[in-house]
């Protein structure tokens, strides 16, 4: 172990996973000011390319895509074509399709993953926790016994094994 200088990025006592790229999100990176739908990542995703957009399948109101920001390998997003913001601003018919594109998620992830259960959730408003408050976004993130260790917990750092785009290729097959 090296010796406690007190200095801001110098060596100490503490061994650290830096993670950089979690600045930008913190700072407001593809998270839209209020009433700008243009700034929206989620309704700028959808005219990429499936690749480019980390999209893994579209539907005819909803598409899934790959959390840039993931919790765990394969975390995905459920999201509306159309820009609304609360699971009441839904049409039944997008309501169904997007209860229906969370269960394929699963089955596609079982298949591709084998996570031993999921976390399913939608964070309504700012103040619930939406990074993007104004489109509605349903989250799918697999999990696995022991994935919650002491790295997120008391590193506040999570370790991912794979590229995201690896694991859009290997889900959009799959799908």
């Amino acid at each position: 172990m090296t010796e406690i200088t007190g200095g801001a990025g110098m060596p100490d006592s503490w061994e650290r996973l830096w993670t950089p790229h979690r600045m930008d999100y913190l700072k407001g990176e593809n998270r839209p000011l209020p009433g700008n739908e243009s700034a929206c990542p989620f309704c700028r995703i959808p005219t990429m390319g499936d690749e480019e957009g980390l999209i893994v399948a579209r539907g005819k109101e909803m598409f899934v895509v790959m959390n840039l920001y993931p919790y765990n390998v394969g975390h995905l997003l459920v999201c509306a074509f159309r820009h609304v913001a609360d699971i009441t601003d839904l049409t039944p018919s997008e309501r169904i399709e997007m209860s229906d594109m969370t269960v394929h998620a699963m089955e596609t992830l079982r298949k591709v993953a084998r996570p031993e259960g999921f976390n399913l959730g939608m964070n309504q408003g700012a103040v619930s926790g939406a990074g993007v408050a104004e489109h509605i976004h349903q989250h799918v993130v697999p999990r696995w016994a022991g994935d919650s260790n002491f790295m997120p917990i008391i590193g506040k750092t999570k370790t991912l094994p794979q590229l995201l785009g690896q694991t859009r290729d290997d889900l959009a097959a799959a799908w």
